[in-house]
């Protein structure tokens, strides 16, 4: 298995929509099940500060979220310019 770990800070009174768009529903997964190989999306908040957010992504191999990517490089490029004013941080945790 593969995982991507995102540590976000959604911006000011957006913590709703982060969430929606964030979730096991949201947006992000909907977009992510066009790939073959995804196993999910996990949304929790940071142990150590409950104002951020971890979103743990699961892909059978990291060769299947590289293909996804580069299947769906439009899709992904366009939904991520559509979040930036959701957040005023995120960063790239971990690939494991």
């Amino acid at each position: 298995m593969f995982t991507r770990t995102w540590r976000f800070r959604p911006a000011p009174g957006m913590a709703a929509a982060f969430e929606r768009v964030y979730g096991p529903a949201g947006d992000w997964v909907e977009l992510f099940k066009l790939g073959r190989g995804y196993l999910g999306t996990e949304l929790r908040r940071a142990g150590d500060d409950p104002a951020e957010y971890l979103t743990i992504d699961r892909w059978e191999s990291e060769a299947a979220w590289h293909a996804f990517r580069r299947d769906n490089a439009g899709a992904y490029e366009a939904l991520d310019r559509r979040c930036e004013p959701l957040t005023v941080n995120e960063v790239l945790v971990a690939e494991t």
